[in-house]
């Protein structure tokens, strides 16, 4: 190449167009051009998926950290600044201003972003702000923000340990978080800062378990893990022998002394913790999980976990892994491994699942011939050895030879069939395959020891294939057999040493040891035929390239050979060489892994690992139970008022209606001409009743009464007359500011009202002071459903209803009414819930209905955490002598409690909540007639994560509405868009 004259090398071309490209990337990035950044940024991303170096575009990238028109590109930016923050920590030093600036930013994923960015500059320096940075997106609104919160606590801790305290403390704080997105990082952050603070799960423990099955995948390996050193320290063991497992502690209880006589071996049952089982039955429904890591979790949680009658559950779902990639195969089948040694019961019924394919890879077949191995019992054994028959004739020789060593286990552990596998393996001594012979030669070495003195004429056998017999490993066993029993083949055994001394310079190392060792033996027992030979092998010996058998030449001749110096140890020599050895154990190379905990890394490499936490023991007695308790906070009493049913419009909608919510400062009023002399009669009798009452509290009404006119008139003159409260109405009616609505206004609020319970601020655009509560229901749908069919429920007839009331039992629960109804000619007895799914769902279940009589009917309360979803609760309706499989399904409205705010509030949430939908409605015959520009606003939260659910309904141009449903549940808003778009359909 040198000597063409401007010949450029091809590396050269490679590099000039990468500077090229490199060059032109720099000037759109430092264009003013939004559109030019945005689509340099698209091309440098897609360089770092490719794997190329795009460092040298940093300091250009960096700039634009502070973008303040495109989203997307702002978004890309932090992508490329987390890739290389810590390679270009100076550069990134100096926009960690903007950085700051970006955890205040509107957006959540800029503001995760800009942490994750600012954790991974990893320089001292930065610590306190990196800190305060964490401790502020702790208490983010946004769950995503809070998750990367969590992972930047793990990034500050590797830098600085110092600040292990204060990271305990956001750990604390994140680990009540209700979200499953925070949960899965956070308890890794605790595994990683703090894993021996188990009293910071305490308290999370339940809510941990109940949250499992609808964590992310890595987030449930990672709490399984967790959750399973928690319960090694909490809960006792389940594995006593001495007692009895019982769950139920029923039959104990009722029954009578007669029968506790008559079983005089009265076993102690075994009473399982609740939180235990509570663990045992949440993580069972994961087995189902397509992550092949969720399963082996769970998996390795029963192993050490449950009750022994209970750990087979899980042998089904890891036979079903075994359809998996190899790697996969591989750790799945070394776990299996390890618990077919201990529990054989377990695979037995999948034993085909572990025959080996022609296309497994060696380490997979390995593994399949281990498990087999440990299967194998004096029922299936005949199957066993016909399928290592086939194994032995496999072309690859490694496999073959691993087939034979499990040939020679299971002769060892099963007695039956020793015999029978010996003189199999004698077979194979003339196979072409030098492996498959010198293996063979081994594992026969091995069975002869268990029983030399029936197994002589092996013996001979062997010393006869001796010449044809190359692998060292296997001539040097024929060797150790030959020197071992000399005795009983006298006649042999001097021969096979002649044929040695002749190649005793070519032969490999360990057979010259062992020929050394063999001419020892026969000089201490037939010294007259082989003293010669013997002198002259340790002479070859001494001289040997070898230093070991120089060694241990020297050492065998001062043995053997009496002399003056040494004749005190010749003395010995019996005892010393030919002293009775013990039969070799031939146990599986996975016998002594169970010391570590089944799935980690330590498990697969059978070395403890850098991170690998161990398991404890199980306590002795269990500790207090009670630190697992979470107080509960007892809901507020609500005082309910009636509000009519607005499904459909009744003339009394047109007409006008007065009411109020809880709140005593907040009351409506639908105007129009007959509602106006209905308020004037109204007001006029509640005057009266106020003048009977007392003179002091008719002076302070007419006073508020004036104060709230002159209030109307400045405001709204077209104000109908407020009607006065009497007793009739209650306590909770309060005069006070009424915005007025026509008819269409009511006819809206309640199509939202037939989808969800009423969730308002204020129907107006006023400023409303009152403290955020939770209020009544002002509309409750009259339609139950059909829980249990009286044909099918053989004479019982059940019904339910959602009565949209904060539940009694739970905060967090919603609240059911069931309507119980006996329609056969029989009293139904003990009537009562039975067994309940999901797991993951909380239910409170109602009292036991000793006796219903015919045609009787009875109503019961039952609580139903539904997780913020809809879920359907599945669970049994029983009687005393049938059951019945029921499901309660919620919509997405019964799953809301309303609340109240101020307009302030309500728009400070508005603006705080990151997801919004929206839908337009165009020409509906009501919104024609919809004459008030004030938006409908309704507020309220979930009923078991309490999160904020906001909707505004306004009037736009066109006769068209605008519905903005405002939350950060998002699957709930879309949901509830969807059946308010239905709502307004049906219109």
């Amino acid at each position: 190449h040198e000597s063409i004259p401007g010949y450029i090398s091809e590396s050269c071309l490679v590099y000039k167009r990468a500077s090229a490209m490199n060059d032109d990337l720099k000037e759109m990035l430092e264009s003013n051009k939004e559109s030019l950044k945005l689509e340099a940024m698209k091309r440098v991303v897609g360089l770092i998926a490719k794997g190329k170096n795009a460092s040298e575009l940093f300091p250009a990238v960096v700039k634009n950290v502070a973008s303040k028109n495109i989203e997307v590109l702002k978004k890309l930016v932090y992508v490329y600044l987390v890739r290389y923050a810590e390679e270009q920590q100076d550069l990134a030093l100096l926009s960690i201003s903007t950085f700051q600036r970006a955890l205040k930013d509107p957006n959540q994923l800029i503001r995760a972003s800009a942490l994750r960015v600012l954790s991974s500059i990893r320089v001292p320096i930065i610590v306190p702000i990196m800190m305060l940075a964490i401790k502020e997106a702790a208490s983010d609104m946004s769950p995503y923000v809070r998750k990367t919160s969590a992972h930047a606590i793990q990034k500050l801790y590797s830098l600085d340990q110092d600040q292990k305290d204060l990271l305990i403390e956001v750990i604390e704080k994140l680990l009540k978080d209700k979200s499953t997105l925070v949960a899965g990082s956070v308890v890794m952050a605790f595994e990683e800062v703090c894993p021996d603070r188990i009293d910071l799960i305490h308290k999370n423990y339940r809510k941990l378990c109940n949250l499992l099955v609808d964590v992310e995948e890595w987030g449930q390996v990672v709490i399984i893990s967790m959750l399973t050193r928690y319960a090694r320290t909490q809960f006792t063991s389940p594995w006593k022998e001495d007692g009895v497992f019982d769950e139920h502690s029923e039959r104990a209880f009722y029954e009578s002394d007669e029968e506790k006589t008559r079983n005089e071996p009265e076993a102690k049952p075994y009473m399982m913790d609740p939180d235990h089982r509570l663990l045992l039955r949440n993580t069972k429904p994961l087995l189902q999980s397509r992550n092949t890591a969720v399963v082996m979790s769970v998996a390795q949680l029963y192993w050490h976990l449950a009750p022994k009658n209970e750990v087979s559950i899980v042998t089904k779902s890891l036979v079903r892994l075994l359809r998996s990639h190899r790697e996969v195969q591989y750790i799945v089948l070394q776990n299996i491994a390890s618990m077919s040694i201990q529990r054989k019961g377990m695979f037995e019924p999948y034993m085909k699942s572990f025959y080996v394919r022609s296309t497994d890879a060696t380490h997979i077949k390995s593994l399949k011939l281990e498990i087999l191995t440990s299967l194998a019992n004096e029922a299936n054994i005949s199957t066993v050895l016909r399928e290592f028959q086939t194994y032995v004739k496999s072309q690859d020789k490694e496999f073959a030879a691993g087939t034979i060593q499990a040939i020679g286990r299971c002769a060892t552990n099963i007695s039956e069939v020793t015999d029978t596998c010996l003189n199999g393996l004698v077979l194979l001594l003339s196979n072409r395959d030098e492996t498959v012979v010198a293996e063979s030669v081994v594992v026969i070495r091995k069975l002869l020891q268990t029983q030399p003195t029936q197994h002589s004429d092996i013996i001979k056998h062997m010393a006869k294939l001796f010449d044809n017999i190359t692998v060292p490993m296997a001539r040097a066993s024929i060797l150790w057999l030959m020197g071992e029993y000399c005795e009983r083949v006298p006649k042999i055994a001097p021969d096979v040493l002649r044929k040695m001394a002749k190649s005793f310079t070519s032969e490999e190392d360990i057979v010259k040891l062992q020929t050394v060792n063999l001419a020892a033996k026969l000089y201490l027992t037939n010294s007259k035929q082989t003293k010669l030979l013997t002198q002259y092998i340790l002479n070859l010996g001494k001289y040997d390239q070898n230093y070991d058998i120089r060694d241990r030449t020297r050492f065998i001749r001062q043995l053997i050979v009496p002399n003056d110096k040494n004749g005190a140890l010749s003395k010995y020599a019996h005892r010393i060489l030919l002293a009775p050895k013990p039969a070799p154990l031939l146990e599986s190379a996975y016998k002594d892994r169970d010391r570590y905990q089944l799935g980690t890394l330590s498990h697969t490499i059978n070395t403890k690992a850098s991170g690998y936490l161990e398991l404890s023991d199980w306590p002795a007695v269990a500790p207090d139970q009670s630190v697992r308790n979470v107080e509960v906070i007892e809901p507020v009493k609500i005082h309910h008022f009636i509000f009519p049913s607005t499904a459909h419009p009744t003339p009394a909608l047109h007409q006008g209606w007065s009411w109020s919510t809880l709140s005593p400062k907040l009351q409506i009023n639908f105007s129009g001409s007959d509602a106006e002399s209905r308020v004037e009669n109204s007001s006029q009798s509640s005057e009266e009743s106020d003048e009977s009452s007392s003179q002091s509290e008719k002076s302070s009404s007419e006073s508020e009464s004036d104060s709230e006119k002159k209030k109307r008139k400045t405001k709204t003159p077209l104000q109908k007359k407020t009607v006065k409260p009497t007793a009739k109405d209650g306590p909770y009616l309060s005069k006070c500011y009424q915005p007025t609505f026509c008819s269409s206004d009511l006819f809206i609020f309640s199509l939202i009202l037939s989808v969800c319970p009423p969730v308002y601020s204020a129907l107006s655009p006023l400023s409303l002071s009152f403290p955020l509560q939770v209020s009544g229901p002002a509309f409750v749908p009259e339609k139950s459903h059909d829980l249990l069919h009286r044909m099918t429920g053989k004479g019982l007839s059940a019904q339910y209803q959602f009565p949209r009331q904060p539940c009694l039992y739970q905060p967090t629960m919603v609240s059911v009414q069931i309507s119980l109804t006996n329609t056969s000619d029989h009293p139904l007895e003990q009537i009562h819930i039975g067994d309940r799914s999901p797991t993951g769902l909380n239910i409170h279940c109602f009292n036991t209905v000793e006796c219903l009589e015919p045609e009787a009917s009875v109503t019961v309360f039952m609580g139903i955490d539904f997780n913020d979803s809809t879920q359907a609760a599945n669970f049994q309706l029983c009687t005393k002598e049938d059951h019945f499989s029921v499901s309660i399904q919620p919509a997405v409205g019964d799953l809301f409690l309303p609340i109240t705010m101020t307009e302030l509030d309500f728009r400070k949430e508005q603006g705080e909540l990151s997801y919004s939908v929206n839908y337009k409605k165009y020409h509906n015959h009501y919104l024609t007639h919809l004459v008030s520009p004030v938006p409908c606003r309704f507020a309220g939260k979930t009923a078991s994560s309490g999160a904020v659910v906001l909707v505004t309904v306004e009037l736009r141009e066109s006769s068209t509405a605008l519905i903005t449903i405002n939350t950060e549940k998002s699957v709930m808003g879309s949901m509830l868009l969807r059946d308010l778009k239905q709502a307004l359909a049906q219109a």
